[in-house]
């Protein structure tokens, strides 16, 4: 793009124009028929791509955290509008409601989103343990500590958690090992993301400046006395945020459960909605349930993020 073409964009009006050109043009992929009484369908792209412009100047001129919180509102209802155009059944998701959402015990076991959490809230805290050591164990000067730790995280971070799932439920019963469907998915689930973790916890502690480490020796500290007391409070303000994206990933794909039969949430939504061939009711539903648990996870994330705060200052350690 030459110098005359950005002197251009300068212009306001220039700019605006260029705008509704592309939102136009993004509108042409979308079917506005329904929308279409006796106005020509040209006509009403114009009237909406002009209407899409009218709102974003109009957001943009409200105070920052007034514009994201109308910005939320207004993707939301486009999102419940996009939904609404499919005619779903709203009775028939709102009888499934509970069971989705696992208020009803099966047999005495937990079941959907209830049993997702647990499934996962029994992960993070293996997985946490695990991928500790595995740091610990990688940053070690014992060869055999390093062999165990580089082989465990590669072949976990190297092959899909599908697989590693299928391969407790079915390859540990091969050696006499034989397993439930739920603890097969914690172990599963606790194996791939500790190794994951893992590597976010050793680059945390390596972040540490190594001057921590010898003023810690010189005061007498022992190995493990600076790993502990020195090292890690400092290290989990590094840990933190990436190890929570790591919690709410894992949230998600303990939806690969449900290939062992375990009654969780998108086991239950595949098979009320097979059973009255509503996949579309059942589907949005759990999606949308992932998504709530999804927010309540990165709220915990940034209230401890506040609390231990979100980095350090080599200037001042």
């Amino acid at each position: 793009m030459n110098s005359m073409s950005l002197n251009l964009l300068e212009r306001p009006l220039a700019r605006w124009s260029l705008y509704f050109v592309v939102i136009y043009l993004a509108l042409l992929s979308i079917d506005l028929t329904d929308l279409i009484s006796s106005v020509n369908v040209e006509v009403t792209r114009g009237l909406v791509a002009v209407g899409i412009l009218a709102n974003f100047l109009f957001v943009s001129k409200l105070p920052k955290k007034t514009q994201v919180l109308v910005t939320w509102g207004e993707l939301f209802a486009l999102f419940l509008f996009f939904f609404y155009s499919f005619d779903l059944s709203y009775a028939f998701i709102w009888s499934r409601l509970p069971h989705l959402l696992g208020l009803s015990l099966k047999s005495g076991f937990l079941m959907g989103a209830a049993l997702t959490v647990f499934i996962c809230a029994v992960a993070i805290f293996a997985s946490t343990i695990l991928a500790l050591i595995a740091a610990l164990a990688r940053l070690s000067k014992n060869g055999m500590a390093l062999g165990i730790s580089t082989f465990y995280i590669s072949f976990f971070r190297g092959t899909p958690l599908l697989l590693q799932i299928l391969l407790v439920y079915l390859g540990l019963p091969q050696i006499g090992v034989i397993l439930d469907p739920i603890p097969s998915a914690i172990i599963a689930l606790s194996l791939c993301y500790g190794a994951y973790m893992a590597e976010i916890f050793r680059a945390g502690i390596q972040a540490i400046p190594a001057g921590q480490s010898e003023a810690a020796r010189a005061l007498g500290l022992k190995g493990n006395q600076i790993m502990r007391l020195v090292i890690l409070p400092q290290a989990i303000r590094l840990i933190i945020p990436p190890t929570g994206n790591q919690f709410i990933a894992m949230l998600k794909d303990s939806s690969l459960v449900s290939v062992l039969g375990a009654w969780e949430l998108m086991y239950i939504s595949r098979t009320h909605g097979r059973a009255e061939f509503k996949y579309m009711e059942m589907l949005i539903s759990a999606a949308l349930i992932y998504w709530f648990l999804s927010v309540g996870f990165e709220i915990i994330q940034s209230r401890i993020e506040k609390k231990y705060g979100k980095g350090i200052d080599v200037n001042h350690v």
